[in-house]
């Protein structure tokens, strides 16, 4: 029901004084050479004016030479991380060939060496019976405890350097 053209009842009965203190403002006097502003705004300078639909290259670096928008900067940082994962990928995977080929020519070097013996799984060598003596049944000699194990033990008989040759390379039929 109030109307608020109108001022309130209450307020309507208090006189309004004028303080001799206070100045009320003036209207100010606008110089010769003033000019208006327009009403239009120019036009951006961050959109350019050739092409339209890019996107606004408006990080500036401090020689100003070049302008980036923020996307364009985060795809390039992005594509450097991939470029470095992928570099540090494929190094690693180079060094895990290098590091085979090693493993591989050194287990080369060793089968020509001991050819079989990295083949097979038992690596605990055991000498092979070649005829057991009745007297020994079934022990070995460090085992026996007889005094005389001098006399079961073979005896080491002088080489012939000869004989051996012609073992290693035929004989020659000559004598």
């Amino acid at each position: 029901m109030y109307d608020s053209n109108r001022p309130h009842p209450l307020l309507a009965q208090v006189p309004l004084t004028v303080s001799p203190f206070i100045n009320l403002p003036t209207s100010v006097t606008l110089p010769y050479t003033y000019k208006s502003v327009t009403s239009t705004l120019p036009p951006s300078v961050t959109v350019d004016a050739l092409n339209p639909d890019s996107k606004a290259r408006y990080v500036v670096s401090s020689s100003g030479e070049h302008a980036a928008h923020p996307d364009d900067i985060l795809a390039a940082c992005q594509s450097l991380e991939q470029h470095l994962k992928k570099t540090r990928d494929d190094s690693k995977a180079a060094l895990k060939a290098w590091e085979d080929s090693i493993q591989q020519r050194e287990l080369a070097e060793k089968r020509r060496v001991a050819p079989g013996w990295l083949d097979r799984d038992e690596k605990i060598l055991q000498p092979s019976r070649t005829a057991t003596s009745p007297d020994v049944k079934g022990e070995s000699l460090l085992d026996s405890s007889s005094g005389d194990q001098g006399s079961s033990m073979p005896s080491m008989l002088p080489r012939n350097e000869g004989d051996e040759l012609d073992r290693a390379f035929g004989g020659l039929g000559v004598k």
